[in-house]
């Protein structure tokens, strides 16, 4: 099976700056999450920059890599840009690995891929169970509903699903959303023409719009390790630790 990964790799960040170029153990955190994207088999690995130096470094390590414009103000926006400049097939599978994703298991990548493959949905996307009550609760952590065929109902930051009697609460079966995506390269383009949903707005989740417009999204159980991205300096020192 033939897929092409895409590492959206922007330099700006609002709580770590120029975190992808961020030190790991002698490598910079874009070259972790790169080298993981190729062990998943994929076709070919691109990092789609904004910015020279993450190009500059990239090439270093010997990726691929399409400069893209810093107006986008979403990676899909910016896949979208690699999939006009590198005249990229509608039919190809593209999946999306954030940059910041070092401990992303390459078998996680080749399974979305996979999955949307086998089906006959628009997207597909991984979720694994919430650790416990307290992640269940944050708002940070995107929480997703699906069903027995593995369609996405809802994703939110709120709780779900909720428990009306509280000693209920059962962790097998709420899911923390994993922000991973394959789609068909068609569909990108689809979805950049159309309107952000209400419940986009609200929740701050691209993902409902594409529910709004009646699409459907593949949704399964990681077959292993995500790890966690990294937003803050203590995001970067857990995963030093965790890979050293």
């Amino acid at each position: 099976m033939a897929f092409t990964v895409i590492i959206p790799a922007r330099y700006a960040s609002t709580r770590l700056n120029a975190k992808l170029l961020q030190d790991i153990h002698g490598k910079p955190l874009i070259q972790h999450t790169y080298e993981n994207a190729i062990k998943s088999g994929a076709s070919r690995v691109i990092i789609a920059t904004d910015d020279t130096r993450i190009e500059a470094v990239a090439n270093d390590f010997g990726a691929i890599t399409c400069m893209t414009g810093k107006h986008h103000t979403s990676g899909t926006s910016r896949l979208a840009e690699v999939l006009e400049k590198l005249s990229i097939a509608d039919d190809e599978i593209i999946v999306n690995v954030q940059g910041d994703e070092p401990m992303l298991d390459a078998r996680v990548i080749e399974q979305v891929a996979n999955n949307l493959t086998n089906s006959d949905m628009q997207m597909a996307t991984l979720c694994e169970n919430v650790i416990d009550h307290d992640q269940y609760l944050d708002e940070n952590c995107v929480k997703v509903v699906f069903d027995k065929f593995g369609k996405a109902l809802y994703f939110s930051r709120s709780p779900i699903p909720a428990f009306r009697e509280q000693t209920d609460f059962d962790v097998s079966l709420c899911f923390k959303h994993i922000g991973i995506y394959a789609y068909r390269s068609s569909f990108i383009k689809q979805y950049l023409t159309m309107d952000s949903s209400a419940y986009e707005k609200v929740e701050k989740l691209e993902q409902l719009t594409v529910l709004n417009e009646g699409f459907d999204i593949h949704v399964a159980p990681a077959c292993a390790a995500t790890g966690f991205g990294v937003d803050t300096i203590e995001d970067l020192n857990k995963v030093r630790e965790a890979l050293e």
